[in-house]
């Protein structure tokens, strides 16, 4: 089993200062190979983005078809609060990183069960 990481990361002076290489690596051994044996990274991409938190400016309830069309991408697995542009926590967050390989070790597609993270309406937290 193959597959390609994406991390985006927020901008703190002690994260950045992190290699590429080394991030990877690290990304590698920790979160895939500890949780769910080997599976060999053919590329990984880290973007370093500054101020990368979702925002919504109007657009939110077309969330729907951005969902749809990044779904016919079949190795874009869209994970965490970045790539969902959801305010998970972290819990949400690595389920949704944990569910992504669960479906590549499936050889499965089927992004449904990443999306689903953090939808219900019973755990939501009242203001």
């Amino acid at each position: 089993m193959a597959g390609r990481l994406g991390v985006v990361m927020k901008e703190k002076k002690r994260d950045w200062a992190i290699s590429a290489g080394f991030l990877g690596v690290l990304l590698t051994a920790y979160v895939i190979n500890y949780r769910f044996g080997f599976l060999e990274i053919l590329d990984f991409h880290i973007e370093k983005v500054k101020k990368a938190y979702p925002a919504y400016f109007g657009t939110y309830d077309r969330m729907g078809e951005l969902t749809a069309w990044l779904n016919k991408i079949e190795n874009l697995f869209c994970i965490g609060r970045n790539g969902q542009h959801r305010y998970n926590n972290m819990d949400h967050s690595m389920m949704t990183a944990f569910c992504a390989v669960d479906l590549l070790l499936a050889g499965s597609a089927d992004k449904e069960h990443i999306w689903s993270v953090n939808t219900e309406k019973a755990y939501h937290e009242k203001k």
